[in-house]
C-alpha cells in the first residue's frame, strides 16, 4: 500500500485525499449528522405534541370543575325538594297557584336522559286561551332556581279562534336521583 501511495503524482495524491475527504464526510453526515437532526425533530414534534396535551388537559379540567360544581348543585338542590317530588304534580300545583289550571290542554312527559346519578325529567305542556298576564305569572311560578325547575323551550302564538288570547307549548325540565338499582 505504501508503494502504490509513493507512485502516485502529487496531483494524483490530493486527488485520493480529497476523496478520502468527502467519503468520510458523507459518512459522518449520513451516520451522525441526520440521525442527530431527525431525532431532534422528534424531540421538537412529541414537546410540541405534549404542550398541546397539556393545554386540552388544563382545558378539560376546567370542565370537570364546572361539570363537578354543577352537579354539587343540582345534589342540593334535589336535597332541598320535598321528598316524593314529581314534575307533574309540581307544574299542576304552580298551574293551579297561577289560575291557569282549566287552561291545561295537554300535560305529555318527555324522553329521560341519564347524567351520572341524575335523569333528566321532562314534561311538555299545552295551554290553551291564556292571557299576557296569566302566561307571564304561570312562567314566574314555575321556573324555580330552588327546585331545579327550568324551563327548556316555549313557543306562543296567537289562538287562531280567539285571538286575544295565546296558545303555549311548554318544555320543562328538571333533574331527578336515579333509583338504586334502576340503570
Amino acid at each position: 500500500m505504501k508503494h502504490l501511495w509513493e507512485q502516485l503524482t502529487q496531483r494524483q495524491k490530493y486527488t485520493v485525499v480529497a476523496v478520502l475527504v468527502l467519503v468520510a464526510a458523507a459518512l459522518l453526515f449520513q451516520y451522525a449528522l441526520l440521525p442527530y437532526f431527525d431525532a431532534r425533530q422528534k424531540v421538537r414534534v412529541a414537546i410540541d405534541k405534549g404542550e398541546k396535551n397539556l393545554r386540552e388537559l388544563a382545558t378539560l379540567n376546567v370542565e370537570y370543575g364546572i361539570l363537578r360544581q354543577r352537579s354539587e348543585e343540582i345534589r342540593r338542590g334535589i336535597e332541598r325538594r320535598p321528598p316524593g317530588f314529581a314534575l307533574f304534580s309540581y307544574l299542576e300545583k304552580r298551574a293551579g297557584d297561577a289560575g291557569v289550571k282549566p287552561n291545561i290542554k295537554s300535560m305529555s312527559p318527555l324522553q329521560s336522559t341519564m347524567e351520572g346519578a341524575y335523569a333528566e325529567s321532562a314534561v311538555e305542556m299545552k295551554l290553551d286561551k291564556l292571557t299576557m298576564k296569566q302566561l307571564t305569572d304561570f312562567l314566574y311560578l314555575v321556573e324555580s332556581p330552588e327546585d331545579l325547575v327550568r324551563i327548556r323551550k316555549m313557543s306562543v302564538g296567537k289562538m287562531k279562534e280567539s285571538p286575544e288570547y295565546l296558545g303555549v307549548l311548554i318544555q320543562v325540565f328538571t333533574y331527578q336521583p336515579i333509583p338504586p338499582g334502576s340503570r
